[in-house]
């Protein structure tokens, strides 16, 4: 969920998402409807899709456990190094090296006062020189806890990453147009014109959802499977 969303906009929808899917063997089994009606409103919602993958996987694969190790993580949909490295250290304290953005912001800020475009390479092996191998959990929540306080009193150092780049604007891109039709079969099967969506790329947007598992096409409209 914290991919690419804030921290304070997932608090709420992560408290109902595990109410309403306690253990994977609940988020395995549940109807493609029920996962997205959870996830509506935080967006990207290919990422819920990617949640029921994993328990569908950790149910079938790993005896209901999700796997601690990073090179077994990584195998999952949506999940990159980074995100399986946070997801050990975190669930399991494996001492795995990873960066995010506030931890990205620490380094640059204390290692590379006056550089810019500074590769994640360069962060990543001072990242592991540095890292508490019997608590990593806690020094990963300080550099975090760090990073953010940075946000607040310093022009962001992540400006000086060679991997900076602003979020694409929300309003009128297709991720919206994607967010308004899912948001609509939520509610029931609709025909093509019966979106209201007069923009061009509709059919394109339909198209990528029915390839992508979010919807079908029957007897001439279009649902959620």
């Amino acid at each position: 969920m914290l991919q690419q969303t804030q921290i304070g906009r997932v608090a709420s929808y992560f408290d109902r998402w595990v109410e309403r899917f306690e253990d994977f063997q609940s988020l395995a089994q549940a109807p493609t409807e029920d996962v997205l009606r959870s996830w509506q409103g935080l967006g990207y919602n290919r990422r819920a899709l990617w949640l029921r993958d994993m328990a569908q996987r950790v149910t079938t694969q790993y005896n209901g456990e999700l796997p601690r190790d990073p090179e077994v993580l990584v195998t999952f949909g949506g999940v990159g190094p980074n995100t399986a490295g946070s997801m050990a250290a975190f669930a399991y304290q494996w001492p795995a090296v990873f960066i995010e953005t506030n931890i990205r912001r620490t380094f640059i800020h204390e290692f590379f006062p006056d550089a810019i475009d500074v590769h994640d390479r360069a962060l990543l092996s001072l990242i592991e020189a540095t890292l508490d191998r019997d608590n990593p959990r806690d020094w990963y929540y300080a550099l975090m806890d760090y990073g953010a306080y940075l946000a607040t009193t310093t022009r962001n150092p992540n400006r000086r990453s060679a991997h900076y780049s602003r979020q694409s604007r929300f309003m009128g891109s297709r991720r919206e147009i994607r967010g308004q039709v899912i948001k609509q079969l939520l509610e029931g099967p609709r025909a093509m014109r019966e979106f209201g969506i007069s923009d061009g790329r509709l059919d394109l947007v339909l198209a990528t959802l029915c390839e992508e598992g979010f919807a079908r096409f029957q007897d001439g409209r279009y649902e959620i499977p």
